[in-house]
């Protein structure tokens, strides 16, 4: 299971940044395609935002366009070459402030300063103790109502994958067979959408809204984002939630489009 040490070690020394995690958005014909056709459809009504906190920023491919929806930006990451990074590539941006952190503390946002949290493609790989610590933090941390779009696994709705794990030649055998996807991406196994609903709930807050996805897999929703609101009444009246299947048939349209309408 991708633990803390695990992730200091996959996105310090583990992973070539050569292309700063654009090539992770290939899949949709780039950042700039995946941004603009499928993540800011999903936050615009929360943009433009005061204050923003971006957790886990890695080389800044969404602090590229958060940047400009902000007066000000709080990038944290948990690996210290990814802030360094960042500090490079954004230089000529003096509202954005950057932190390295133990993968889950966020001891230096002030108390009420956030309008905004946004954290998208990094927290799908770690434990739900460290959702949990994160989620805990957000009542203190965001202004009355403010909001928060966290991706973070849904493995955890298919116990298939948890106790398949601790057999790793049925794990294969499962997975060539069809019953169980080939590749889960080191999603982690026990992380669900009813499980961050609950500890959503335990820090006194409301999910408004959740989608599970089929990230990169064949059918299993193995990913889910969740927009939580930092009050205790669901703004809708009621949590509103989506499986969406379809969901790398968007990636595939965006594919597609990019040659015509991606940034050169």
């Amino acid at each position: 299971m991708p633990d803390i040490q695990w992730n200091q070690q996959q996105w310090g020394p583990g992973t070539d940044w050569s292309q700063s995690g654009d090539g992770w958005s290939n899949a949709w014909g780039g950042p700039d395609m995946q941004w603009h056709g499928s993540l800011f459809p999903r936050v615009h009504r929360y943009l433009p935002a005061g204050t923003i906190l971006e957790i886990a920023c890695g080389f800044g491919r969404w602090t590229h366009y958060l940047k400009d929806s902000c007066q000000k930006l709080i990038a944290v990451d948990l690996v210290e070459k990814c802030v360094e990074a960042c500090k490079v590539r954004f230089a000529d941006s003096n509202h954005i402030s950057y932190f390295v952190n133990d993968g889950k503390s966020l001891d230096f946002v002030a108390d009420g300063s956030v309008d905004f949290v946004f954290s998208f493609d990094s927290l799908v790989h770690v434990e739900p103790e460290v959702i949990k610590t994160y989620v805990s933090q957000l009542p203190r941390i965001l202004r009355k109502n403010g909001t928060a779009f966290i991706h973070h696994s849904n493995l955890g709705s298919y116990p298939a994958y948890q106790w398949s794990a601790r057999i790793p030649k049925l794990r294969g055998l499962l997975s060539r067979t069809g019953f169980l996807e080939r590749s889960f991406h080191n999603r982690e196994p026990r992380m669900s959408a009813a499980l961050m609903e609950k500890f959503v709930a335990e820090a006194g807050m409301s999910v408004i809204s959740q989608e599970t996805v089929n990230w990169r897999t064949t059918s299993d929703m193995i990913d889910c984002f969740s927009v939580i609101a930092n009050t205790s009444e669901p703004q809708s009246g009621k949590r509103l939630l989506l499986e969406n299947p379809a969901f790398m048939v968007e990636a595939a349209q965006l594919v597609k489009l990019a040659p015509l309408y991606g940034r050169k």
